[in-house]
Parts: structure tokens; sequence; C-alpha cells
């Protein structure tokens, strides 16, 4: 085989294995890969921050759960529970005959949940221990998902949406509370949330901005495509 030859021969090998990897007309490239960004430690202290007297109304809380149709009678999870200051409320909303699952990934946040449902003779609130990937949920067990200020501590988002992904019930609602920010800084930009969100396989069908005055939160709701 002549030089001339052998080089003809890889050009053309080059341009087959070159166009192995273009899309065909109609189709798109390689699966999306989520944006990766910082995250925050995951909070380990007190959780009394939180039950300032005040909270419901500027969070809006009741017309955060109108919006995700908690109703008597469904099941709820509060991912992230920390003391259960959404978990109790939800537990209310949802009597008689509905549940709460409390979850969280420190195992005394859990614990004193328990703790503080017996006190407060909440006897539908389950505690669940989750993990950084998974929340351990039952499957197709709840109608609606809470994740307030929550998300901008997971680090592994893709992981931890295709596990939670088998315990929606059809047509369950995700609701996402986070504000505005780079990851690290306990916040996270809205457009990173969505990104992943879809590429999870999840379809945004509203957002608000009601749930702070200074308009740095965001309220995100999904469903599972």
């Amino acid at each position: 085989m002549t030089v001339r030859a052998f080089a003809t021969r890889l050009a053309v090998c080059a341009m087959l294995s070159g166009a192995a990897l273009l899309p065909t007309p109609g189709q798109t490239n390689a699966v999306q890969v989520p944006p990766q960004h910082p995250t925050s430690a995951p909070y380990a202290g007190s959780t009394d921050i939180f039950e300032y007297p005040d909270r419901d109304k500027k969070l809006q809380i009741d017309r955060v759960m109108d919006i995700l149709r908690i109703t008597p009678g469904k099941a709820v999870a509060d991912l992230g529970a920390g003391g259960g200051w959404f978990t109790v409320r939800a537990a209310r909303r949802v009597e008689p005959g509905g549940v709460v699952y409390a979850e969280d990934i420190n195992p005394q946040f859990v614990k004193a949940i328990g703790q503080r449902a017996q006190r407060e003779q909440l006897r539908d609130v389950k505690p669940v221990l989750g993990t950084t990937e998974d929340p351990r949920l039952p499957a197709e067990s709840v109608d609606a998902v809470l994740m307030l200020k929550v998300y901008h501590e997971v680090a592994d988002t893709k992981a931890f949406l295709r596990n939670l992904k088998p315990a929606l019930k059809p047509g369950a609602r995700v609701g996402i509370i986070d504000r505005n920010g780079n990851g690290a800084d306990h916040g996270l930009k809205q457009s990173i949330v969505e990104e992943e969100m879809r590429a999870a396989g999840f379809r945004e069908v509203e957002h608000y901005d009601f749930t702070k005055a200074d308009g740095q939160d965001y309220f995100l709701v999904f469903v599972a495509r």
C-alpha cells in the first residue's frame, strides 16, 4: 500500500468515527449533565432558631400547603425536617387519616422529631433517617414533598432525585423553597435548581416569590414527568 493510499484510508476512518458521534436528524447529543455547584454543609446546630414566632406569617406556610394541595388524608414528606417546624404544621393539616414522613440525615434531629410528635400528640408523624443520596421513603407513598431551605445542602442532587422519584404517587407535587446564592452561602441560584430538576425528569408547573419580602426566596413546584 502506498503512503498516499494509507493516508486516505486513515482519513476515511476518522470521518466515519466522527460521524458516529454526531446526532442523526431529530436526535440530540448525549444525556445532559446537571451543572455542578458548591454546596453548604448540612445544618447541625440548635433547631430553635427556626421556631421564631412570625415564621408562619413570613413564609405564608398555609399558602404553601394550599399550593402543594396538602389536605386531610394526604401523605407528605418533609425532607430535611430539622426540628420538625414544618412537620408539625403539615401533620395538623393532614388529620385525620394522613401521614407526614419527617426525613433528615441527622440522627439527633430524627430522634427529636419523634419526641416532639409524642409531646404534641401527632400520631401520624413518621420520622425517617435518610442519607445524603436517598431520602429512604416507601415506594409510591407521598402526595406532596417540601424541601424548605434544604436543596442547597444536597451534594449529589442527581442521586437524591433519582431515589426520590419512586416514592411519589402519580401527580405528587414537589415543592422547593430556597434563596438565590452560590451554593456555599446557604442558597442556590434558581436557574440551577430548575435545570437540575429538568435533567432528573421533573416538570416545573408553578413558581412564586412570596415566601420572603426581599424577593430573594423562590418557591418552585414540580411534578415527575
